[in-house]
C-alpha cells in the first residue's frame, strides 16, 4: 500500500526525466541526420573512456530500462554512420552546425566519477544533459558547469553525487528545468535563495531528497515561469510562503515528508492551473479552505501527517474537483462526516480519508460511495464506521486495496465480495465481525494479504486459506477461532501427503487461535519471514522440525504467553540465521536463555515471565545491533558484565529486574546512546549509580527499586531532557536533597519514587518547583499515549509497580499523562510546604511515615486531579483544610496517625472514607469516625496528659525504621540505649515494631 501512496511522486519523477526526452525530439524529428562535428567526436570518446561501463547496473532493480548507451560509441572511418556521433546512442545535434546539444546517458550503468577537467565540459554548445540513474560512487558533483553556459535542462537525480551541490550550476541563467533527486546531495550554501536570484526562467525543480536544512525562500514566488516544484524530504523548515501556491503557472507541488515545515492552505484562486498538491508528513494547520474548489485541474491530493492540526470537517466544495483521482486526507483530525458530494469525483482510483474524528455512520449509509466504480484503493481505516458492511460493495469491482480496519463493523463478511476480482490487499481487522471464515475466499486467487485480526469469527482455522496461490500475508489473530480445521495437520507426522507447499507465505499470525499443537503445514516450509503463534496453547517442547522453517529467511518469531518449556536438548544454538526479533515471553522455559546463531542480527530480545536460570548470558554482549533486551522475572543470578556497556550503543530497553543479580551497575561506555528505558529493580544490586548515565541522553524511565544501592540522591540526572520517570525505592540512598542545579531540573519527570530510604532534611521544595511537567499537561501527551520504546514489529510498552491508593499497584501501561510522588517512608522533617500546590496535575502523592509537622497546607486543595493522598504516619497538627473537600476525583485518603484537630470536612467525596483514614489523631471529630463535634466549627481539642512515657512517642516509629533502613546494628544501639534508661520497657516495644516492618518489607519485596 505504502508504494501506491507515493505513485504520484514517482510519476512526476518520470514526467520531469521524460520532459528531457520530449523536449529533444521534438526538435529534431523529421529532419536528416547532421553529420557530428569531429571536435564533439573526440571529446564524446574520450568522455567515454573515462568511465567503467558495469555489466549489471549496480541500482538494478530501481533503475527504469538501464541500457549501456556509451558502449555502443565506435568510431569506424570505413563504416560512415557509425563513424557520425549524432547517429549514436543518447546523442543529438544540431542539424546546421552539426553540434551536439543533447546528451542523454540516463541509465547506462554508467560507473566511476567526473572531474572539473573533463571532456564534458568542452562540449560548449550543449544545451541538455541528463546523467541520472547510474553510480558516481559517492563523488561530488564536480565544478564545470560554468562553461556549459546554454545548458537549459540538467538531470543527475538518483546518481549517486554526494556533497554540496556547487555554486557554478547557479550562475546558469537559461536553466528550464532541474532534476538533483536523491538522498546523498547538500543545498546549504548557497541554497535554495541563490538558485531563485539566477534561474528565472526555470519550468521544473525536483530537489527531493536533498539536504537543505533550512526555510523556503519567499523569493521562490518570483520564479512566475515554475510549473513543477518538488521539496520533498528535504529538511526545509519555518513557514512555507504562501504566496509560492499562488504562481501563476505552478502545476506540481510536492513537499511530503517535511517534518518541520509549517504549512498553512491558502484561498486558492479560480485561475490556480495546480493538479498535484502533496503535503505528506507536514506539520499542517488551520482548515481545509471552501476554495479549493477552484483548483479544477487538481488530480491528486495529499495530507496526511503526525503533526496534521487541521479544523472543522471536509467541504461539499470538493465536489467540484471533478478531475481528481487521488484523494488521500489522512490523519488530519478532521470532523463532522464525509460529505455525500464525494459522489460527484467519479474519477477517483485512490482514496484514503482514514484516522479522522469523523462522526459515528453506518457504512451502509454511504451510498455515494458505490458510484466511485474506477477506485482501485479504499482506505476508510479508523473513521467510525459501524454496521454491517453491505453487499453494495460489489460494485467496486476494480478495487484492488480495501482497508475498513480499526471500524466497529459488526455482522458478516458478505459474499459480494466475490465480484471484486482485482483484490490484492484485504484488511478489516480491529472490527466486530462474525461468523466462520467464508470458504468463497477460496476463489479470491489474486488476493497477496488477508488481515482479519481482533475480530468476533469463530471456528477453526481453515487450511485451504494459507493455500491461495499469492497470498504472502495472513493475519488471523485473537479472534474466537478454535485450532486448525483438519487435526490430521497438527499431528507431527513425517508423511508428505500431509504437507502443505506454501510457496509465496512470507507473514503469518495465529495468535490467540486456541491451537494445541503446532500447525504442520509449516514443515519445511523455506519463505517464512514472521510468525507469530503467541497466546495459544502449546505445551511440552518446540518440535525440532521448526528449525526447519525459514532458516534464511525469517526474521520475527512470537511464542509468547504459551506454556512451552523450551527447545529440543540437540538445539544448541537457535537455528534462524536472520533472526531479529525473537519472543517466548511468559512460558516455562527452563536452563539458560536460548542463544541465537552467530549470523543472526538480533534487534529484540524477549524472555521475561519464564523460569531461566544461571548466570547472565555474556554473548549477548556481542549482540551490537540489540535495541530492545527484556531478562525480567526469571531466576537469573551472577553480577553483570562489564561488557554489558559494549551494546549500550543501539540499546533502547534494557530490563532486567526481578532476577537475582548481584553486585555493582556496569557503566555504559558509549556515547549518544538511544537507551530509554533501564530497568533493573527487585535485585541485589549495590554500589553506586552508574554516573554514565547522565550520558544517556534519551533517557525516559528508570527503575531501580528494590536492590542495595547506596548512594545520595542522583542529581546529576537533572539535565537529561527526556527524563519521566524516576523510580529508586527501597535502596539505601541517603542524606540530604539539595535544591537543583538550575530552574530546569528533572523538568520532564511526571513519576518520583524514593520510598523507603533515608533521605533525611527537608523536603525537595525546590524541584517542586521545577518539576513542570507536573504542573500543565504535556501537550504531545493529549492523546493518551503510553511510555514505550519502538521495536522492528511493534512497540515494547514500559510498566511499573507503584504503591497507589494503600496496596502495591501494577500498571502494565504508563500513561503520559500520569504524575506520582512517592517520597514515603524517608527522614524528611519540618512542614509540607505550599509549593507542593503547584503541582496542578499530580495524581498520587504519598508523603507518609517521615517525620513532618505543621498543618497540612491548604494549596493541597488546588491539585484537581489528585486520585490518591496519603498523609499518614507522621507529626502534622492543625485542622483538615476544607479545601480538599472540593479534591472531586480523590478516591484515596489516609491523613492516619497524625496529631491533627477539628472537624473532619464533609463532601461528596469524603464521605466515601472510612474510619480507618483517620484513626490515631485523638483530636479529630466527625460522623465518619462516629465521634461527635462540640461545635460544627470549633474541634474538640481534647486535652493529652503527658507522663514521662511522653518522649517516646514523640520518637514514634521512625526510630525503628532509622534501625531497619540502617540495619540491624543500629536497631540494637538503640535498643541498649533504651534499656540503659528507665525507661525499661520500651525495648521490647521498639523491638517488635521493628520485626513487623522488617516482615513488611519481605512482603512488599515479594509482591
Amino acid at each position: 500500500m505504502e508504494f501506491i501512496l507515493y505513485l504520484p511522486v514517482l510519476i512526476h519523477i518520470v514526467c520531469l526525466t521524460s520532459n528531457f526526452h520530449l523536449t529533444a525530439s521534438d526538435s529534431f524529428s523529421g529532419s536528416i541526420t547532421p553529420q557530428c562535428h569531429g571536435d564533439d567526436m573526440s571529446m564524446l570518446l574520450e568522455f567515454q573512456n573515462s568511465f567503467t561501463i558495469a555489466s549489471s547496473n549496480p541500482l538494478a532493480p530501481s533503475i527504469p530500462f538501464p541500457r549501456p548507451k556509451v558502449g555502443s560509441w565506435k568510431f569506424d572511418p570505413d563504416n560512415q554512420t557509425s563513424s557520425n556521433c549524432c547517429s549514436w546512442d543518447g546523442i543529438e545535434c544540431d542539424e546546421g552546425t552539426g553540434r551536439v546539444m543533447a546528451l542523454d546517458l540516463s541509465s547506462s550503468n554508467l560507473f566511476g566519477s567526473i572531474n572539473s577537467s573533463s571532456s564534458l565540459f568542452r562540449l560548449v554548445h550543449l544545451q541538455r544533459l541528463n546523467l541520472a540513474f547510474n553510480h558516481f560512487n559517492h563523488s561530488r558533483i564536480p565544478s564545470g558547469f560554468q562553461f556549459l553556459s546554454g545548458l537549459t535542462h540538467l538531470n543527475l537525480s538518483q546518481s549517486f553525487f554526494s556533497g554540496q551541490v556547487p555554486p557554478d550550476i547557479f550562475t546558469l541563467t537559461g536553466m528550464i528545468s532541474l532534476d538533483f533527486s536523491g538522498d546523498l546531495l547538500e543545498l546549504r550554501s548557497p541554497g535554495l535563495a541563490s538558485l531563485a536570484q539566477n534561474s528565472t526562467n526555470l519550468q521544473f525543480l525536483n530537489l527531493d531528497g536533498v539536504d537543505i536544512l533550512s526555510p523556503v525562500p519567499e523569493t521562490l514566488a518570483r520564479l512566475s515561469s515554475l510549473r513543477s516544484l518538488s521539496l520533498s524530504g528535504c529538511r526545509v523548515q519555518g513557514v512555507f510562503p504562501e504566496s509560492i501556491f499562488q504562481l501563476p503557472n505552478l502545476e506540481n507541488l510536492m513537499l511530503n515528508h517535511n517534518v518541520n515545515l509549517t504549512v498553512h492552505l491558502p484561498a486558492f484562486n479560480s485561475i490556480s492551473p495546480l493538479k498535484t498538491l502533496g503535503l505528506l508528513d507536514t506539520r499542517l494547520s488551520g482548515e481545509l479552505p471552501n476554495s479549493i474548489s477552484n483548483l479544477k485541474s487538481l488530480q491528486g491530493l495529499e495530507l496526511d501527517s503526525d503533526n496534521c492540526n487541521l479544523t472543522g470537517s471536509l467541504p461539499d466544495s470538493i465536489e467540484n474537483l471533478r478531475s481528481l483521482k487521488s484523494l488521500i486526507i489522512r490523519g488530519c483530525g478532521l470532523s463532522g462526516s464525509i460529505p455525500s458530494s464525494f459522489g460527484s469525483l467519479t474519477q477517483l482510483t485512490y482514496l484514503d480519508l482514514s484516522s479522522n474524528a469523523f462522526s459515528l455512520q453506518n457504512l451502509s449509509s454511504l451510498s455515494w460511495l458505490w458510484k466511485l466504480t474506477n477506485l482501485q484503493t479504499l482506505s476508510l481505516r479508523e473513521t467510525s464506521l459501524q454496521g454491517e458492511i453491505p453487499s453494495s460493495i460489489g460494485k467496486l469491482s476494480q478495487l484492488e486495496i480495501l482497508d475498513l480496519g480499526d471500524n466497529r463493523l459488526s455482522g458478516l463478511i458478505p459474499a459480494q465480495f466475490l465480484n471484486l476480482s482485482q483484490l490484492e490487499r484485504l484488511l478489516l481487522d480491529n472490527n466486530e465481525l462474525s461468523g466462520h471464515i467464508p470458504t468463497w475466499l477460496s476463489n479470491m486467487t489474486q488476493l497477496t494479504l488477508i488481515n482479519l485480526q481482533f475480530n468476533r469469527l469463530r471456528g477453526p482455522v481453515p487450511v485451504w486459506i494459507t493455500q491461495l496461490p499469492n497470498l504472502t500475508s495472513l493475519h488471523l489473530c485473537f479472534n474466537q477461532l478454535n485450532g486448525i480445521e483438519d487435526p490430521d495437520l497438527s499431528k507431527n507426522r513425517s508423511s508428505t501427503r500431509d504437507t502443505v507447499a506454501l510457496p509465496k507465505l512470507s507473514s503469518l499470525g495465529l495468535a490467540s487461535c486456541n491451537l494445541r499443537e503446532f500447525p504442520i503445514f509449516l514443515q519445511n516450509h523455506p519463505n517464512l519471514e514472521l510468525l507469530d503463534l503467541n497466546s495459544n496453547n502449546f505445551t511440552e517442547q518446540v518440535p525440532l522440525w521448526m528449525q526447519n522453517i525459514g532458516m534464511h529467511s525469517l526474521r520475527s518469531l512470537n511464542l509468547s504467553h504459551n506454556f512451552l518449556t523450551g527447545f529440543d536438548p540437540s538445539l544448541k544454538t537457535l537455528p534462524w540465521m536472520n533472526l531479529q526479533t525473537f519472543d517466548i515471553t511468559s512460558n516455562r522455559f527452563t536452563g539458560p536463555p536460548p542463544r541465537p546463531s552467530r549470523f543472526a542480527n538480533l534487534d529484540t530480545y524477549l524472555v521475561p515471565y519464564n523460569k531461566l536460570s544461571g548466570p547472565f548470558p555474556r554473548w549477548i554482549c556481542n549482540l551490537t545491533s540489540l535495541v530492545t533486551l527484556d531478562l525480567s522475572f526469571n531466576n537469573l543470578r551472577s553480577s553483570l558484565p562489564e561488557c554489558l556497556g559494549n551494546i549500550s550503543m543501539s540499546l533502547s530497553v534494557l530490563n532486567l529486574q526481578r532476577n537475582r543479580f548481584s553486585g555493582n551497575i556496569p557503566q555504559m561506555y558509549a556515547s549518544g546512546m538511544q537507551l530509554k528505558m533501564i530497568a533493573l529493580g527487585h535485585n541485589q544490586l549495590q554500589g553506586q549509580l552508574p554516573r554514565s548515565l547522565a550520558n544517556c541522553s534519551m533517557l525516559e524511565f528508570i527503575d531501580l527499586g528494590n536492590n542495595k544501592i547506596s548512594d545520595t540522591f542522583p542529581s546529576w540526572l537533572e539535565p537529561l531532557p527526556q527524563l519521566k520517570v524516576l523510580i529508586l525505592s527501597h535502596n539505601k540512598f541517603h542524606g540530604v536533597i539539595s535544591r537543583p542545579g538550575s530552574l530546569s531540573g528533572f523538568q520532564r519527570l511526571r513519576i518520583i519514587d524514593l520510598s523507603y530510604n533515608m533521605f533525611t532534611g527537608m523536603l525537595p521544595e525546590g524541584y517542586f518547583q521545577t518539576w513542570t511537567s507536573m504542573k500543565v499537561v504535556d501537550p504531545a501527551a493529549e492523546k493518551v499515549t503510553y511510555l514505550q520504546a519502538r521495536c522492528r514489529y511493534g512497540f515494547y510498552d514500559f510498566y511499573m509497580i507503584l504503591i497507589n491508593k494503600g496496596i502495591h499497584m501494577y500498571y502494565p501501561k504508563v500513561s503520559q499523562i500520569f504524575t506520582a510522588i512517592d517520597l514515603s517512608g524517608n527522614m524528611f522533617a519540618g512542614a509540607i510546604p505550599n509549593a507542593i500546590g503547584d503541582l496542578q496535575q499530580l495524581h498520587l502523592l504519598n508523603l507518609s511515615n517521615n517525620f513532618l509537622i505543621g498543618g497540612i497546607p491548604s494549596t493541597i486543595g488546588g491539585l484537581s486531579e489528585l486520585e490518591s493522598l496519603d498523609l499518614s504516619g507522621n507529626r502534622l497538627s492543625g485542622q483538615i483544610p476544607w479545601e480538599l473537600a472540593e479534591l472531586n476525583f480523590l478516591s484515596f485518603l489516609n491523613v492516619s496517625s497524625n496529631n491533627l484537630t477539628g472537624s473532619i470536612p464533609r463532601g461528596p467525596q469524603f464521605n466515601t472514607f472510612t474510619k480507618s483514614a483517620f484513626e490515631g489523631n485523638p483530636g479529630l471529630c466527625g460522623d465518619i469516625i462516629y465521634k461527635k463535634c462540640s461545635s460544627p466549627d470549633v474541634a474538640e481539642s481534647p486535652a493529652v496528659e503527658q507522663d514521662n512515657s511522653s518522649w517516646f512517642w514523640e520518637i514514634d516509629w521512625k526510630v525503628v525504621l532509622l534501625g531497619y533502613g540502617s540495619g540491624v546494628a543500629i536497631g540494637l544501639v538503640i535498643e541498649n540505649a533504651f534499656n540503659s534508661g528507665k525507661q525499661a520497657g520500651l525495648a521490647a516495644v521498639i523491638r517488635r515494631r521493628l520485626q513487623n516492618r522488617q516482615r513488611q518489607s519481605r512482603r512488599i519485596r515479594r509482591n
